[in-house]
C-alpha cells in the first residue's frame, strides 16, 4: 500500500475523532407544550418548534411535536424567541416568555388553518423555479416527475441548455468539455473515471447552476462552461429521516435509509443504502473497406449489472453561530458484472458471407470509492456575505477488473480465440481550496482565493492470449500508464451591483504541471504551462420584468486520463477507442448576451452567444483491415455562433409548460496529415415539458426532447427524439409518496453515427431502451418523503 494511500485513509480518521471532543455544558432552559388544531382540538404531530436568536433571527435549536402534539426542547441561549409552525397553518411566535424554575410551559398552543398558504403549497410549492444571477442561471429542481427516482444525469437532461447523450456524456449548448462540480467542488462522483453521477438521484438535488461564462472565481477548466450540482443540506432541527423502496425494469431495485439529528451545536447525518441495477445496451456497427469492398458487421447486446452499497457519516459542529466545522466521509462499493455477446459477420468483395463468429465476454469488477471532506466556514459579524471558507477534499477510486473473451467460429474462416485482460486502476485526487468574500458596501463586493488540485493515477493493464493451451502475454497491449497532474490557481474578482446595473470583473492565474509515463516502455510526456483567464460580466435591469446580461470568459479543457492513455478497450476488437499521450489542451474565448422577460404568466430567456476554440480536440477514426480505431487529435479551430430560447408558461393553475430551443452554426478549420477538416454546419435542439395537476392529488408530467442531425469532422450524427413520463400520488398529507416514471417511453432514443470517407465508411447504432421505475418513500420526524439517493448528504 503506497504512502499516499495510507495518508489518505489516516487523515479522515484523525480529523473525525478530533471533532468529537466532549464539551462542558452550560445551564439551559426547558420549553414545553402541546400543539392542537383550532377547528377540532386534534393534536398536531410533527409540527416545527424553532428557537431563534432575537438579535440575528437565526435558528439556534428546535424539535418536532410527537403524535399527541406534545413537545419539549432545551436551549442555553438567554436572548431568544419561540416560533411554532406547520404546513397549512398560521405560524405562532412567542417573544421569550418568563421561565419558572428553568422551565417555560406554553400549555396548549392552538394553530389556525391558513387557506392562502394551503393554496400556495398546492399550486406553487412544487414548481421548478429559475433564477438569474450576475454570472449564472440557477434551476431549482423542485418536483419534476419525469426525474422522480432518476439519476442526476436525467435531471440534467431536463435543464435548459444541457443535453446528456445515451452514453452519459454531458454537453452544454451542444458542446462537450463541460466541468461538472458537486457543491462547487470537483468530485470523483462527477468525473469520467468515476462515472457515478447515476448514484445521485433527483430527490437529493437542491438546484443546478448553469454557468456558461464562469467568472474568474471558478476553475478555468471546461470550455463549454460549468454545471454545479448543489446537494440539499439538512438544516431542519431535531430528528429527521426518510425510508424509501424502489423497483424498476430493466431491473433496478434499491432500499435506503437517511437520518439527520441536529442540536444547537452539533448536526449528525448518516445514510445507508443498497441496490442492484441492470443496464442493457444494444449495439450495431458496420465497417466497410471501400477499396477492397470488404465489410465487418457487428450486432451485440451488452450489460452492466451492478450491486452497490453506500454508507455516509458526517457532522457539522458549530463553534459559534458564525463558525462551523464540517467533517464527512463516504464509502461506496460497486460490484460489476458485464456479460456481453457480439455476433460478427465478414463479407467478401462480392458482399457474400465469408465467415461468422461469436465473441462472448465475462467481466467482473470491484470498484471501491472513498471520499472525505474537512470544511471550515466563518461568517464575520453574522454576515453570510462576508465569509472565509476553507475545504480539503480527498477522493479515491479503484477498479480491480478481470475479463475473459471467447471467440467461437460459426462458419467459414477459423476465428476461434481466447483472451484475458486484467485492469488494476487507482486514482487519488486531493483538492485544497480557500475563498474569501468581502462586501465593501451594500453594492461593492470583492472575492479572492486559491486552489491546489493534485491528481495521481495508475492504470495497470494486461492482455494475455491463449496459445497452445497456455496464456501468453501480449507485450504490445500490456503496460502501466501513470498520470500525475497538479494545478495551482489564484483568483481575484470585484463586483458592483446596484438596483438596476451591475458589473463584475476578474482574473485567474493557473499553473499546470502534467506528467504521463508508460512505465514498461519508459515513454514519458511532460507538459508545464501557465495561463491567465480573464472574465467580465454585466447586467442591467430595465424594469421588474425585463433584464439584460452580458459576459465574457476564457476557458481551458485539459485532456483527461482516458484522452491520453494509449491503451484501449478490446471488448469489440474491430471498433477500438484509444488515447493520445501527445494531446494538448484546447482554449476557448466565450461571449454571450442574454435577455430575460417576464410577461404576465410567462417568463422568457433569449440569448445569443459566440465561442472561438483553438487546438480543438476531435475524435478521429483511423481505418485499417476493417478495424476502426478512434483516437483524439488536436485539429485546428472552431467558431460557433448560436441563439438560445427558454420559456415557461402557466395558462392555468393545473397546467404548466416549459420550453427550450437552441440553434448554433459552427465553422471548423483544420488540417491533419495532409487531410483538410474544413466545413460549415449547424445543429439545433428542442425540449418541451407539460405538467398537469389531476384530481385525487395526482400529478402528471411529460417531457419531449429532440436533437437535429448534425455534421462531424468525418461524418454525421443522426437526429433523435424521445419522451419521458412521470406520475405521482401523495399520501398522508405528503409525508408518503408513490411515484411512477417512464424514461424513453417509445424506445426512440437511438444514437446513430455514420462516417463516410473516400477509403472507408463506418455506421454505428446504440439503443438502451425504455426504463420504468416505481417507488414508495416515507419521511419521519421532520423528514420529507424522498427517493433513495445513494449518497444523501455530502460528496
Amino acid at each position: 500500500m503506497s504512502s499516499k494511500f495510507k495518508l489518505f485513509l489516516l487523515i479522515p480518521v484523525v480529523l473525525f475523532f478530533t471533532t468529537y471532543r466532549a464539551l462542558a455544558q452550560d445551564s439551559s432552559t426547558l420549553i414545553k407544550g402541546t400543539i392542537v388544531e383550532k377547528t377540532n382540538g386534534q393534536p398536531i404531530a410533527f409540527a416545527t418548534v424553532m428557537i431563534g436568536d432575537r438579535s440575528t433571527e437565526k435558528p439556534i435549536s428546535g424539535t418536532t411535536s410527537l403524535d399527541d402534539g406534545s413537545f419539549s426542547v432545551e436551549t442555553k441561549s438567554t436572548n431568544f424567541f419561540i416560533s411554532i409552525s406547520f404546513i397549512g397553518f398560521k405560524t405562532k411566535t412567542y417573544e421569550q416568555p418568563e421561565a419558572v424554575n428553568g422551565t417555560i410551559d406554553l400549555g396548549v398552543v392552538v394553530l389556525e388553518e391558513d387557506a392562502a398558504q394551503l393554496e400556495e403549497v398546492v399550486v406553487e410549492g412544487e414548481r421548478s423555479q429559475t433564477e438569474f444571477k450576475l454570472d449564472k442561471r440557477v434551476f431549482n429542481v423542485g418536483k419534476d416527475l419525469s426525474s422522480t427516482g432518476a439519476s442526476a444525469l436525467d435531471v440534467l437532461n431536463n435543464v435548459p441548455s444541457v443535453n446528456v447523450n445515451i452514453e452519459g456524456q454531458i454537453s452544454l449548448r451542444g458542446s462537450q468539455g463541460v466541468q461538472v462540480l458537486i457543491n462547487g467542488k470537483p468530485s470523483i462522483i462527477a468525473s469520467e473515471e468515476g462515472n457515478t453521477l447515476g448514484t445521485i438521484t433527483a430527490d437529493m438535488i437542491d438546484r443546478v447552476e448553469v454557468i456558461t461564462n464562469p467568472s474568474a472565481k471558478y476553475d478555468a477548466e471546461g470550455t463549454a462552461g460549468i454545471i454545479n450540482i448543489v446537494i440539499k443540506k439538512e438544516e431542519r432541527e431535531g430528528l429527521n429521516g426518510s425510508v424509501s423502496v424502489n423497483t424498476g425494469a430493466p431491473e433496478n431495485n434499491s432500499v435506503g435509509i437517511s437520518i439527520n439529528r441536529r442540536t444547537e451545536k452539533l448536526n449528525l447525518f448518516s445514510q445507508i443504502g443498497v441496490g442492484f441495477r441492470d443496464l442493457p445496451n444494444d449495439i450495431e456497427t458496420r465497417n466497410q473497406d471501400l477499396i477492397n469492398n470488404t465489410t465487418i458487421l457487428t450486432i451485440g447486446e451488452q450489460f452492466r449489472n451492478e450491486n452497490y452499497y453506500n454508507f455516509v457519516l458526517g457532522a457539522d459542529y458549530y463553534l459559534s453561530p458564525d463558525d462551523v466545522i464540517t467533517l464527512s466521509g463516504n464509502f461506496a462499493l460497486e460490484l460489476e458484472d458485464q456479460p456481453s455477446t457480439t455476433n460478427f459477420t465478414a463479407l467478401d468483395e462480392n458482399q457474400d458471407i465469408s465467415s461468422q463468429w461469436v465473441r462472448s465476454e465475462a467481466t467482473e469488477a470491484t470498484n471501491p470509492k472513498f471520499q472525505y471532506e474537512l470544511q471550515y466556514k466563518k461568517d464575520f459579524d453574522g454576515d453570510e456575505d462576508h465569509s472565509l471558507l476553507f475545504s480539503a477534499l480527498g477522493n479515491f477510486f479503484g477498479k480491480d477488473q478481470s475479463s475473459e473473451f471467447l471467440d467461437t467460429t460459426i462458419s467459414g474462416q477459423d476465428n476461434d480465440a481466447t483472451q484475458r485482460t486484467r485492469t488494476d486502476f487507482k486514482e487519488a485526487v486531493f483538492t485544497f481550496k480557500l475563498d474569501y468574500t468581502l462586501p465593501i458596501s451594500e453594492k461593492w463586493n470583492l472575492e479572492t482565493g486559491t486552489q491546489y488540485v493534485m491528481n495521481d493515477v495508475s492504470n495497470d493493464f494486461e492482455v494475455n492470449d491463449l496459445v497452445d493451451g497456455v496464456f501468453v502475454n501480449d507485450p504490445g497491449l500490456t503496460n502501466i500508464f501513470e498520470f500525475d497532474q497538479k494545478v495551482l490557481g489564484f483568483y481575484g474578482t470585484g463586483a458592483y451591483e446596484g438596483k438596476k446595473w451591475g458589473i463584475k470583473g476578474g482574473l485567474r492565474l493557473e499553473q499546470t504541471d502534467l506528467n504521463t509515463l508508460l512505465a514498461t516502455t519508459d515513454e514519458s510526456n511532460d507538459q508545464n504551462y501557465t495561463n491567465l483567464f480573464p472574465s467580465a460580466h454585466t447586467s442591467y435591469k430595465f424594469s421588474e420584468r425585463i433584464s439584460l446580461q452580458a459576459g465574457y470568459s476564457r476557458r481551458i479543457y485539459r485532456p483527461r486520463l482516458w484522452d491520453l492513455n494509449p491503451f484501449f478497450n478490446i471488448r469489440n476488437n474491430f471498433n477500438i477507442r484509444q488515447g493520445n499521450p501527445e494531446l494538448m489542451p484546447e482554449f476557448t474565448d466565450s461571449y454571450e448576451v442574454t435577455s430575460i422577460f417576464l410577461i404576465g404568466k410567462t417568463s422568457m430567456n433569449l440569448g445569443v452567444y459566440h465561442r472561438y476554440t483553438t487546438d480543438v480536440i476531435e475524435r478521429v477514426s483511423f481505418f485499417e483491415n476493417n478495424v476502426n480505431t478512434v483516437r483524439p487529435i488536436n485539429i485546428g479551430t472552431n467558431r460557433s455562433t448560436g441563439i438560445e430560447f427558454n420559456t415557461k408558461y402557466s395558462p392555468a393553475k393545473w397546467l404548466t409548460f416549459n420550453g427550450d430551443f437552441n440553434y448554433s452554426r459552427f465553422t471548423r478549420n483544420g488540417l491533419f496529415e495532409d487531410t483538410s477538416f474544413d466545413f460549415e454546419a449547424d445543429r439545433w435542439t428542442a425540449k418541451l415539458m407539460a405538467k398537469l395537476k389531476l384530481p385525487a392529488d395526482i400529478d402528471f408530467e411529460a417531457t419531449g426532447n429532440y436533437r437535429s442531425r448534425y455534421q462531424t469532422v468525418q461524418g454525421e450524427i443522426s437526429e433523435l427524439a424521445f419522451l419521458d413520463l412521470g406520475m405521482r400520488k401523495k399520501l398522508f398529507k405528503g409525508r408518503a409518496v408513490l411515484n411512477l416514471s417512464v424514461r424513453d417511453a417509445f424506445a426512440s432514443r437511438i444514437n446513430e453515427n455514420e462516417i463516410l470517407q473516400e477509403e472507408f465508411s463506418i455506421y454505428s447504432r446504440r439503443l438502451r431502451g425504455t426504463f420504468v421505475a416505481f417507488g414508495f418513500s416515507y419521511g419521519f420526524g421532520k423528514g420529507e418523503a424522498m427517493e433513495f439517493t445513494g449518497q444523501r448528504r455530502r460528496f
